[in-house]
């Protein structure tokens, strides 16, 4: 799972489909918001630290975080100073940085006040216990998608997924249902900065070609990937609307690409995927 960062990317091009742009991180990204009174910039840069550590990268010294997130060491040295004392991170003998299990505090504190990750769980466990298989909710932040309920029968990716995990948005079904129906204004934004990773060569590698798969979400109502995150990996979902019409989270089924045929996801899932969004929409009105 690629680390979260602000990105930036040229527009594309017919004869060059993924033109790479120039990359922000995520600590320059904050030079944005220079000048604002109400921004403080020393809880903006200890967010972007806690941020760089992921799965792949739990443990970092100063040197790493840095080049990660574009703060100075110094900078970086004060925010895990801070992190530290507070209980939020420690170090080992060699000076690697890493979060503390106090950090669940903050995760737990937004599941047990969320209305949706509340009402989505017994939900999933219900539908993994009916069908055998690992259903997920997540929602949209940024360019990435968050996982806030999950069940995981059976393990369908490389990387193990739980609540909390991210992923990008343009190249799965729960980011694609995500993408499709933000307002215009939003989704060009996107547009404009997306950067499309080729993860396998299935991967969708223009924005032109994203815009019309958005645009058959929109039309079908559902959204299904085909190996274009991880090879072997086909995932279906639906949206779960707001009482305001607002698409606010989604349903997925995400299942080995060999023993789930596409007609088989459409057919025997969509039904059940479609009722639990209705089932979710419920608790948001």
């Amino acid at each position: 799972m690629p680390p979260p960062s602000a990105v930036l990317t040229a527009p594309a091009t017919p004869s060059n489909p993924a033109t790479p742009r120039a990359k922000v991180l995520p600590g320059t990204a904050l030079d944005q918001y220079s000048g604002d009174p109400n921004f403080m910039a020393s809880l903006a840069r200890g967010l972007v630290v806690i941020e760089a550590f992921t799965p792949q990268t739990p443990q970092m010294t100063i040197s790493q975080l840095s080049l990660r997130t574009g703060l100075s060491r110094a900078a970086v040295r004060r925010c895990l100073y801070t992190l530290v004392k507070l209980g939020f991170a420690g170090a080992d003998e060699s000076q690697r940085y890493s979060l503390r299990p106090k950090m669940l505090t903050l995760a737990n504190t937004y599941t047990a006040s969320s209305t949706l990750a509340n009402a989505a769980q017994p939900i999933l466990e219900r539908m993994s216990a009916a069908y055998g298989e690992s259903f997920s909710v997540a929602t949209l932040d940024g360019e990435q998608i968050v996982y806030i309920a999950r069940t995981s029968v059976t393990r369908v990716m490389s990387v193990d997924l739980h609540i909390g995990s991210r992923l990008p948005a343009f190249c799965t079904s729960m980011g694609r249902v995500l993408l499709a129906y933000l307002p215009q204004d939003q989704l060009e934004a996107y547009l404009s900065r997306v950067v499309l990773t080729q993860f396998t060569p299935r991967t969708i590698n223009s924005v032109d070609k994203l815009r019309l798969a958005l645009r058959n979400v929109r039309r079908n109502g559902y959204a299904l990937c085909d190996q274009e995150y991880e090879v072997g990996l086909r995932s279906i979902a639906v949206p779960v609307h707001a009482g305001n019409g607002r698409v606010v989270a989604t349903v997925n089924l995400s299942g080995h690409a060999p023993r789930m045929p596409m007609l088989e996801m459409q057919t025997r899932f969509l039904p059940p995927l479609r009722a639990a969004a209705a089932e979710l929409s419920v608790f948001l009105r």
